[in-house]
């Protein structure tokens, strides 16, 4: 008895080692569910933008725009206006206009600007001045200011959420809830005539059921 009780005591100070000494990594699928907690997460923003893009690709009022100057290339031209977050959550909403811009631009269908104050513009003036003024480039292939694309349209969005919560009691043996649910609504504007061309809203509920004994 006293040799099993020692090599058990011994197992068990060896799993503790292994679980506070050393770390395991592994990769895992981007496009599975999470299900470690109820917040935003990059399910939740894989949906909302693949949902909006699959939309905006189908619109029929998004087909091919003609506008003086644009030759004969008449895809929409775009300046993404960004998605404003008007949740209670800390959530980078740039990471989903990316992945709406990038699917877009692989449709075929969609051009993209840099607009005023988006990354890219500060390093086009610095380049141009460079060219235009350090007398190092061929005249003949220095880029000129007045040449950038204009925008037929401009898409933006917003994302919002309403969280409700229910504490522990004696009816609900002892586990809370959380219920938390979000809207994603996004335009495309024409900026010429200021008319919304599209738009559309998607919705996600997610529900967690906590515990006795669980945190959240």
């Amino acid at each position: 008895m006293k040799l099993t009780t020692t090599a058990l005591l011994a197992a068990l100070l060896a799993s503790s080692f292994q679980a506070t000494g050393c770390s395991s990594i592994r990769y895992g699928d981007p496009d599975k569910t999470e299900t470690t907690t109820i917040d935003w997460g990059s399910k939740d923003l894989q949906q909302f933008a693949d949902f909006m893009v699959g939309s905006l690709i189908e619109s029929p009022g998004l087909n091919y725009m003609d506008s003086e100057g644009k030759g004969a290339d008449k895809r929409i031209i775009v300046a993404f206006g960004g998605i404003a977050n008007e949740t209670s959550e800390h959530i980078n909403t740039e990471m989903i206009s990316r992945r709406i811009q990038d699917q877009l631009l692989e449709s075929g269908k969609f051009r993209f600007v840099a607009r005023k104050e988006a990354a890219g513009q500060d390093e086009i003036g610095d380049e141009i001045r460079f060219q235009q003024g350090s007398g190092r480039v061929k005249p003949e292939m220095a880029k000129a200011f007045g040449q950038q694309l204009g925008a037929d349209i401009v898409l933006y969005g917003a994302l919002a959420d309403i969280s409700k919560s229910t504490g522990r009691s004696v009816e609900s043996v002892g586990t809370k809830k959380k219920d938390v649910y979000y809207q994603f609504y996004m335009s495309a504007v024409n900026i010429t005539t200021g008319e919304i061309l599209w738009g559309k809203t998607e919705d996600i509920r997610k529900e967690a059921t906590v515990g006795l004994f669980g945190r959240g």
